[in-house]
């Protein structure tokens, strides 16, 4: 069975969300170009697919934070004779800390691989995807991104920014035949959360924390069905409803407390 030679481009398909997106595309019936900075995953993640599914996987260990980057990774497409077909820009970084006690370079980095590096990307390769008149771009935002709370003043501006930059070009690609949805997962059982501080079987029978497979599967039915937006879980819905509504003295509150408890430490 010969391989199919429609791609799929995914960043962050090393791990978590991206790995789940890349599996499902390959589903799909896509091959897939896995870009990210753990060759080591990337390797398993290609010998993985190529096993299972009848598609190429090529991949590209780059850092996605660096200026260059997306051009880099354009260029490579070129060369390659790739024509992308859905781009999924999933590449992200967490950390919960105040932002004038971050390192400099990390707040380069986040501020690059969030806002930067996808914004760019979309631009380069949706401009491939209008010339030959069809194309999906996924972008991974957060639920965070209606959270304007202390310790997370990069992730959740910088998730926002993917969140109204989605909604904005796709209004303006729908002419070209190209859909542009925008996933908001809420917490994910990814190496994000690796920590012993949480229960993490307990949070995901209350629903509090989804499956990686899970929210890669909904937001891959939610741009093949030219939806705007997907908010996997009845949970996180009500809280991208109702967070915005909780009054300044309650943001307050918790800015209180997280000083607090910063002081204690």
């Amino acid at each position: 069975m010969e391989a199919s030679e429609k791609y799929a481009l995914v960043t962050g398909a090393s791990s978590g969300i991206g790995w789940h997106i890349s599996q499902e595309l390959a589903k799909r019936g896509y091959s897939i170009f896995a870009v990210s900075n753990q060759p080591a995953r990337l390797l398993d993640l290609q010998v993985a697919l190529e096993k299972l599914y009848p598609v190429h996987v090529l991949t590209l260990d780059i850092d996605l934070a660096q200026e260059d980057s997306p051009i880099s990774v354009f260029n490579f497409c070129m060369e390659n004779k790739l024509i992308i077909e859905v781009l999924v820009n999933d590449a992200g970084m967490f950390f919960f800390g105040e932002i004038t006690r971050v390192d400099y370079d990390r707040v380069k980095s986040i501020l690059a691989l969030h806002i930067l590096t996808p914004a760019l990307l979309c631009r380069l390769f949706g401009e491939q995807m209008a010339v030959n008149g069809r194309g999906y771009i996924l972008n991974i935002s957060s639920i965070t991104a209606v959270m304007p709370y202390p310790g997370i003043s990069l992730y959740a501006p910088t998730k926002a920014f993917i969140r109204h930059f989605s909604r904005s070009l796709r209004s303006e690609m729908k002419l070209d035949n190209i859909n542009v949805t925008c996933l908001m997962p809420g917490a994910t059982d990814t190496s994000l959360y690796n920590t012993g501080n949480l229960n993490i079987s307990l949070l995901k029978k209350l629903g509090l924390m989804k499956k990686p497979e899970d929210v890669a599967k909904a937001g891959l039915k939610a741009l093949f069905s030219d939806r705007a937006v997907c908010i996997p879980g009845f949970i996180n819905k009500l809280a991208f409803l109702l967070v915005p509504l909780f009054p300044r003295f309650i943001i307050e509150a918790i800015t209180r407390r997280t000083s607090v408890i910063r002081k204690r430490n």
